[in-house]
């Protein structure tokens, strides 16, 4: 199973259609958040596609919880944007969330910049900005494949 993971498209709809577009044969799209309101055309565009979102901290007015869980495969997925996790300063509050909950993966976005770790079991990931990054890498997004093998993570340029 792949699901793609992205964050931070900021007003580019050019951005979401490209992600879409290059990964027609996703299982699930995980969308982190601020543009949200891009995504909403996405949907309309591509209903059959299963495309799941939280809010970021700038999607004023959202109805999307800051936090959310995906189950895949029988694998936990935690997913929020971060701000409100403090992740521009420690990972550690999303890491014992993921704890706590038995979750696999942890899936943050809010800081532009890719990440990836694994710690004690929890596979923690950021796709980067899918429009905008600051930590100079290509705008991208990143993919996880499950499978009966494992958990693999992995970040993609746009």
């Amino acid at each position: 199973m792949r699901i793609i993971v992205y964050s931070d498209t900021h007003g580019s709809f050019s951005a979401h259609e490209k992600i879409i577009n290059r990964n027609q044969d996703a299982s699930a799209f995980i969308f982190l958040g601020d543009g949200e309101r891009e995504l909403d055309k996405i949907r309309m565009l591509y209903p059959d596609k299963k495309i799941v979102n939280v809010a970021g901290n700038c999607d004023y007015a959202s109805m999307a919880p800051s936090t959310d869980i995906f189950m895949a495969k029988g694998v936990k997925i935690l997913f929020t944007h971060g701000h409100g996790y403090g992740v521009k300063y420690s990972l550690d509050r999303l890491f014992y969330k993921a704890k706590e909950i038995d979750a696999k993966i942890a899936l943050f976005g809010h800081t532009h910049c890719r990440h990836y770790s694994y710690e004690d079991g929890v596979h923690i990931l950021n796709p980067g900005s899918a429009s905008s990054p600051r930590d100079g890498s290509r705008a991208g997004y990143a993919f996880i494949d499950i499978t009966d093998h494992g958990i693999m993570c992995s970040h993609v340029d746009l």
